[in-house]
């Protein structure tokens, strides 16, 4: 079989998941959306447009947060669907395993996984910051102020950040060696050229020591300074804002920590929320296509959707607990984040291999 090409109940099987899948999907995030809209209403001192703008907002971040359920929820209802109507027993009459009637569904929640991760790697993972202002009556506050953190050896410190303008105003840097000032360098003004910030009409103050004591500085003035090499606008603003990230940023963020030997838990915690976590939805797929019935006799339909939706939401909840465990930095995210999905995948494969022939 092609994918360019597939087979008729390849395609039947994909074209009845996918709607029910977008269905599923579309219907959860708008109904997060309403309801967060009408808890916040009275809030929203903005004019009509902007609350059309938040529920938008919401409705995105609704979306990158529920696909992966949608991807479950889904799967119970289509196999149940097509178990209700004889379907399911009609292809198994024809001769189709449940390995290869496992394949339409398996593609078509890895296409949707593929696409919310690309997804987030765009403007789509900050709608959750732009609802925010708007709920804040900030649509256009984007300045952060007071920023102080450490970059190589020396500490910054920054008074204003415009992360949209990618500007600086009133940049600070000083090298401390023990307890001593080595120098400073003072600019007003710096601007981010892509790759590093180019402090202009800098002050270079250095420090001169003698038997441990300060007697003399010299100053200098430069038309310009390279610095803070690597440190984007939006890696600066989350880091010392708390602020989301998208994947390619919040990756660049996680080398970055790493070559300054700082802390990067909360980075890591938050690539791999967006990266390996939606992949339990997949196994968990293939897990319940394997251990659902195949028949309509003697199922309790009722029993079955919901000890599926119940083990759906246990995992999913466990799965989120441990990742806010892993931001907080109780445990590090590879144990909160990579070793549990490793485990269900396994389970995953194991079902796929040795639960086939059952029906």
């Amino acid at each position: 079989m092609s994918l360019l090409q597939p087979k008729r109940y390849f395609t039947y099987l994909f074209k009845i998941y996918i709607k029910n899948l977008l269905a599923i999907l579309l219907g959860l995030a708008f109904a997060f959306a309403a309801m967060d809209y009408f808890q916040y209403a009275q809030k929203l001192d903005v004019s009509g447009n902007y609350k059309i703008l938040y529920i938008f907002y919401q409705w995105q971040q609704a979306l990158g947060l529920l696909y992966p359920l949608a991807i479950v929820f889904a799967l119970i209802m289509t196999k149940l669907t097509l178990i209700r109507n004889n379907t399911m027993g009609a292809l198994h009459a024809f001769g189709y395993n449940k390995k290869r009637l496992v394949k339409p569904f398996v593609l078509a929640a890895l296409m949707v996984y593929g696409i919310f991760t690309f997804l987030h790697t765009t403007e789509f993972s900050y709608a959750k910051d732009k609802g925010s202002l708007i709920l804040k009556n900030k649509m256009g506050a984007y300045d952060v102020t007071n920023l102080f953190f450490k970059y190589n050896d020396t500490f910054v410190y920054i008074n204003t950040l415009d992360p949209i303008a990618k500007k600086i105003s009133d940049i600070t840097i000083f090298k401390v060696e023990g307890y001593q000032v080595r120098y400073t360098i003072h600019a007003p003004i710096a601007t981010f050229d892509g790759y590093e910030w180019d402090a202009k009409d800098a002050t270079l103050r250095t420090h001169i020591y003698e038997q441990g004591e300060l007697v003399r500085y010299t100053i200098e003035q430069k038309n310009s300074i390279r610095t803070l090499k690597g440190y984007k606008p939006k890696i600066i603003e989350s880091l010392y804002e708390g602020k989301a990230l998208n994947i390619i940023d919040a990756y660049n963020t996680w080398a970055l920590l790493e070559r300054q030997h700082l802390n990067s838990d909360k980075i890591r915690a938050a690539f791999y929320d967006k990266v390996v976590v939606p992949l339990f939805a997949i196994a968990l797929l293939i897990i319940l296509f394997f251990k659902l019935p195949f028949h309509a006799r003697m199922m309790n339909t009722g029993g079955i959707i919901a000890l599926s939706l119940g083990a759906t939401f246990t995992i999913w909840g466990i799965l989120f607990g441990l990742n806010q465990m892993g931001t907080n930095g109780v445990l590090i995210p590879e144990i909160t984040a990579i070793l549990p999905i490793v485990l269900l995948w396994i389970y995953a494969v194991y079902i796929y291999v040795t639960d086939e022939k059952s029906i």
